[in-house]
C-alpha cells in the first residue's frame, strides 16, 4: 500500500506545506481522516476506549497506512486517557505550544444527546473541561470542536443555584478569552454525506492570527460546490440507496464471515454508482465489515412485514407508527425502515435503529460506514456490539462508526481553514493592505 503525503491532497495546488493537527477524544479517526484527506499533517491524537484506538491506529498510524500522523517518541502508541495524559506527559505536551496549528477533537456527548437520557450529571460532559485544558497548554492557532446539537440546549435543573446550564455557551466564554468564536449547526447531507445528519460546529481562531472566524462558514459553504464537483458529487443529498445498493444481500449473496465464526459476510461484485466508486477508493475484493446481524427466523419475517407495512403507508425514515409497534408489540421507539430515495436518518450505536429499505434486515457495519461518508479501505476493529452497562464503558464498531465525524465534512472543513491560514500569510498585494489596516499589530510580527 502507497503511503500518501499530506501535500499529496492537495490537488489544486495552492496551498503551502501542511498545517499541523493534533485530535483529541479522536474515537476511530473520521475527523483525523478527513483532516488528512485535506492535506494536513497529523501530529499525534488521544483515544482511551481500546477499540477505537485500535481502529485508529491500523488505519491511521501504522507504516503502510495510506495517512498517517507523525506521532512523537515521548508518546506511546496506545488507547491513553486524556486526562491521564494531561498528568504524565504535562510537560511534553506544553513543549508543543505554538507547534500546533489546530487542536480538533469531538468530547464525548452521551450526557447533551436527545438520544440519550440528556443527563447533567453524566462524568463525561466534564470531559469538555479537559479539551479546554488541552487548548490552554498547546496554544494552537485553531480550535475546532464538534458535538451534538444537544449541547446547545439548556439544561433545566443541572446548576446548582438552580439556573440553566448550555455546554455550548459555557464553551464559547471560556475560548473567548483567548480567541474569537464562531459557530455553525451543519446538515453534513449538503457535503455528499448520505446522512440527514445534523451536528455543531465550534471554530475559534487565537486572538492576533488575524483571521475572522465568521469567514470560516462563509468559506466552507461558499466552496461547497466546487468540492462537490471535485469528489464526483453531482447532487446533494446523496440517497442511501446510491451509497450502499452495491451492498444488498440479494445481489451479492452470503460467504462465511471472516472474522466471525457462525456468522455471514455480504460478498461484494463492485460499485455500481458514482458515491460508491468514491468510498471503494480502489478497493479490489469484498471490503471488511461487512457482516450480517444473525436475526432469527420470527425477527426475519417480522421485518419483510415492517417493511412492506412502512413502504405501503409511505413511513420511511421515521419511527414506526403507534398502530405498527402495537401490532408487533414493539416497545422499541427509533426503530425506522429507510427510504431508499433519501439520505438516511442519523445513524446510530444500537445496530437494528435502522431496517434496510428492502431486505429484512438491520444494517451491517460497511453499510453505516458509507452512510458516514468512510472510504471502504477503512476498517473498524475490535467488538461489533456491546450491551448494558457496558455501553457507558466500550466502544465497538457499530458505536465507533455513529460517533465518528464524517470524513467529508471533516475534509471540506479542513480545506476552508487551510485555505484561511495560507492565504492569511501569503495574500495578494490589494488584501495584504486591507489587513494592515484591520490588523496592524499582527502584520507586524509577521516576517
Amino acid at each position: 500500500m502507497i503511503v500518501s503525503k499530506p501535500e499529496d491532497a492537495r490537488k489544486d495546488g495552492h496551498f503551502s506545506p501542511a498545517h499541523t493537527f493534533v485530535d483529541i477524544f479522536a474515537g476511530c479517526g473520521g475527523l483525523s481522516l478527513g483532516l488528512m484527506q485535506a492535506g494536513w499533517k497529523g501530529l499525534f491524537a488521544v483515544e482511551h476506549d481500546a477499540n477505537a484506538f485500535q481502529t485508529l491506529h491500523d488505519n491511521l498510524i501504522v507504516p503502510d497506512a495510506r495517512f498517517r500522523f507523525a506521532w512523537p517518541d515521548w508518546l506511546p502508541m496506545v488507547a491513553t486517557d486524556v486526562a491521564d495524559l494531561l498528568t504524565t506527559h504535562r510537560q511534553q505536551l506544553a513543549a508543543c505550544a505554538g507547534k500546533v496549528d489546530m487542536l480538533v477533537g469531538g468530547p464525548p456527548c452521551q450526557g447533551f444527546s436527545s438520544a440519550g437520557k440528556r443527563n447533567p450529571n453524566d462524568p463525561r460532559n466534564r470531559l469538555v473541561e479537559q479539551y479546554l485544558e488541552f487548548v490552554r497548554l498547546l496554544k494552537p492557532r485553531v480550535v475546532l470542536i464538534e458535538n451534538v446539537r444537544g449541547i446547545t440546549t439548556d439544561f433545566d435543573d443541572s446548576a446548582a443555584d438552580g439556573g440553566k446550564l448550555n455546554y455550548a455557551q459555557w464553551i464559547i466564554k471560556a475560548l473567548g478569552e483567548d480567541y474569537d468564536v464562531s459557530t455553525r449547526m451543519i446538515d453534513t447531507s449538503l457535503f455528499g454525506v448520505p446522512q440527514k445528519r445534523h451536528r455543531f460546529f465550534i471554530i475559534g481562531f487565537r486572538r492576533g492570527s488575524g483571521i475572522d472566524p465568521l469567514q470560516l462558514f462563509d468559506a466552507v459553504e461558499r466552496h461547497r460546490q466546487t468540492f462537490l464537483r471535485r469528489k464526483g458529487i453531482s447532487s446533494v443529498p446523496v440517497s442511501t440507496k446510491a451509497a450502499i445498493s452495491d451492498l444488498e444481500v440479494s445481489r451479492n449473496g452470503k460467504i462465511p464471515s471472516r472474522d466471525s465464526a457462525g456468522f455471514q459476510d455480504i460478498a461484494y461484485q463492485g460499485p455500481l454508482t458514482a458515491f460508491q466508486r468514491l468510498m471503494n477508493d480502489g478497493w479490489v475484493g469484498i471490503p471488511p465489515d461487512t457482516r450480517l446481524a444473525r436475526h432469527r427466523p420470527e425477527i426475519v419475517a417480522r421485518f419483510a412485514k415492517i417493511i412492506d407495512l412502512c413502504h405501503a403507508d409511505g413511513r420511511l425514515n421515521v419511527s414506526l407508527s403507534s398502530e405498527i409497534k402495537a401490532s408487533f408489540g414493539l416497545k422499541k421507539s427509533a426503530i425506522r425502515v429507510l427510504d431508499p430515495n433519501a439520505p438516511s436518518p442519523t445513524v446510530t450505536s444500537m445496530p437494528d435503529d435502522l431496517i434496510h429499505y428492502s431486505e429484512p434486515r438491520a444494517l451491517c457495519v460497511r453499510e453505516n460506514a458509507r452512510l458516514q461518508s468512510f472510504p471502504d479501505w477503512f476498517a473498524f476493529k475490535g467488538k461489533y456490539t456491546t450491551g448494558g452497562e457496558r455501553r457507558k464503558m466500550e466502544v465497538p464498531r457499530f458505536t465507533q462508526v455513529a460517533n465518528a465525524v464524517p470524513p467529508l465534512v471533516a475534509e471540506a472543513i479542513g480545506l476552508s481553514v487551510a485555505k484561511l491560514l495560507d492565504e492569511w500569510q501569503n495574500p495578494k498585494p490589494a488584501i495584504r493592505e486591507k489587513q494592515r489596516l484591520k490588523f496592524p499589530e499582527t502584520l507586524e510580527a509577521q516576517p
